[in-house]
């Protein structure tokens, strides 16, 4: 009997494709299943007694007696607290499988919805989210995760609230406010005021000059061709911090514009988890 070997060969590699992609469809779908279903959460905000919403996931199965991890996600401008539950995009289902896989609760925050930037009042949301969730739940450490807009105000929230955080991954950031030209009149909005007549506020949120508050793992990633939110201040920073002789991962895709890929945001992830352990 004769057998044509080129297309044996091409139906066992055929075979093994299909078992690779049934194996992490399974996956994906078993990490998907043990966050619970969101609870959007309502509170009144401290700062100005406004109503304010983040978005809850536990992770299954969850016992409140124990203590788990949170991690927090920040979603990009224009965006809200859904996106970092919803959105397929690599970086927010990388957060949503890591939180997932490492038993964490999975928070999503407003912090003053589409144009926050981490301005006064999302940084005092952010304060209370925490709190609140250290008096309800029994928090061990609590990472911190965002892209692009997110990005930005985790390095932000990290520098002013060290003591908050015990991990931070910033997706295609900028850590320089002064220096930054897009989104102004949202970040005005946000911030009280233009560069011009507030610099030191702009200053303060830009996490590049105050890089010996990041005494917590730090990783991030840019893109080189990135015209949304150009890469060199998170370049500059991550360089400070290895001169420091910080737990710093940088991810520089110089061929890559204003995204992160799952695999990418899952190493951002993992480096952040496994150097917190190191403390």
């Amino acid at each position: 009997m004769n057998i044509d070997k080129q297309k044996l060969y091409q139906t066992g590699l055929t075979y093994i494709a299909c078992c690779l992609l049934i194996n992490t469809s399974t996956q994906a779908a078993d990490l998907a299943q043990r966050l619970s279903a969101p609870q959007d959460i309502a509170f009144t905000a401290s700062c100005d007694q406004s109503l304010q919403h983040y978005v809850l996931m536990l992770p299954k199965p969850f016992d409140e007696q124990k203590p788990h991890p949170a991690l927090i996600a920040l979603h990009g401008h224009g965006s809200d607290r859904w996106q970092f539950v919803k959105e397929m995009r690599g970086e927010c289902k990388a957060a949503r499988d890591f939180a997932a896989e490492h038993q964490m609760l999975y928070v999503s925050p407003d912090y003053r919805a589409r144009t926050s930037w981490m301005g006064p009042k999302a940084e005092a949301d952010l304060v209370q989210i925490i709190a609140d969730l250290k008096k309800q739940y029994q928090i061990s450490q609590v990472y911190l995760c965002g892209g692009s807009m997110g990005g930005s105000s985790s390095l932000t929230f990290a520098a002013l609230h060290p003591e908050l955080i015990d991990g931070v991954t910033a997706m295609n950031p900028t850590a320089n406010h002064l220096e930054y030209d897009k989104f102004q009149p949202a970040i005005q909005a946000s911030f009280g005021g233009t560069k011009q007549e507030i610099p030191t506020e702009y200053k303060k949120r830009s996490a590049e000059y105050w890089p010996e508050k990041f005494t917590m793992p730090v990783s991030i990633s840019v893109g080189g061709q990135d015209q949304l939110v150009p890469p060199d201040s998170a370049r500059r920073l991550a360089r400070i911090l290895k001169q420091l002789n910080r737990r710093i991962l940088l991810i520089d895709r110089p061929q890559q514009g204003h995204s992160t890929s799952y695999e990418d945001s899952n190493s951002l992830l993992k480096f952040m988890l496994k150097k917190s352990a190191q403390q």
